[in-house]
């Protein structure tokens, strides 16, 4: 009975060693969006939206999404904006994690001079599993300034974005990026960006993100 008793000890301290991994509170990740722009009319564009994100110190996929959104533009400043996306994630060491997301919100753009100032509000409906449904809301705040580089147009980005969580009934996250855009053609641009997250009760909360969204307009 000793014999069965020790094997038994042994087995449940192998199970809880190999499930009882923390998931890490930081990362460093790489951030791949997708996003196809069809006009519909003056005012009103369909966006189709994809992402990776590549984890566990980029070595494998964390976070996948796909979604569509529709902007309308109000006037020559706002516009406003409803989307939708699924989200299937599992984090370094962590569980399964499914999400359904529903988005309105307003984008204002304004020009200062050489500048153009960007305010994004979102307020988001969260359907979760395993985490509890919650709302969210989130304002990005970006500064936007063109350079050329011989005579290559380019555009500096740097925004800084806050999210409140409804459950946590707390400001969670921050995230702080500098990027560059990079127009191709009046078909195709290209973010290239940097980012830091932090986000205290989220697990990984705080991530280093080196990031690219593309946007292909039809």
């Amino acid at each position: 009975m000793k014999l069965v008793a020790l094997l038994l000890g042994a087995i449940a301290l192998c199970a809880a060693n190999a499930t009882g991994q923390a998931v890490p509170k930081s990362d460093t990740q790489s951030w791949n969006d997708v996003q196809f722009t069809i006009p519909l009319n003056k005012k009103t564009e369909f966006v189709l939206i994809g992402t990776l994100r590549i984890g566990d110190n980029i070595t494998k996929p964390v976070d996948e999404r796909w979604g569509f959104r529709f902007n309308y533009a109000l006037n020559k400043y706002v516009t406003l904006q409803t989307l939708y996306f699924h989200r299937d994630a599992r984090p370094p060491n962590g569980r399964h994690e499914r999400e359904e997301r529903g988005t309105f919100g307003a984008n204002l753009r304004l020009p200062l001079g050489k500048f153009t100032f960007n305010s994004r509000n979102w307020v988001e409906r969260r359907w979760r599993e395993p985490q509890p449904d919650a709302w969210r809301y989130r304002n990005r705040l970006q500064i936007e300034h063109p350079f050329k580089i011989g005579k290559t147009k380019f555009v500096w980005l740097v925004n800084d974005e806050f999210f409140y969580d409804s459950f946590l009934n707390d400001w969670v996250r921050n995230r702080f990026a500098v990027g560059v855009n990079h127009t191709f053609n009046k078909h195709l641009t290209l973010d290239t960006y940097v980012m830091r997250q932090n986000d205290g009760r989220t697990r990984p909360g705080d991530v280093n993100v080196i990031g690219t969204t593309w946007r292909i307009r039809l």
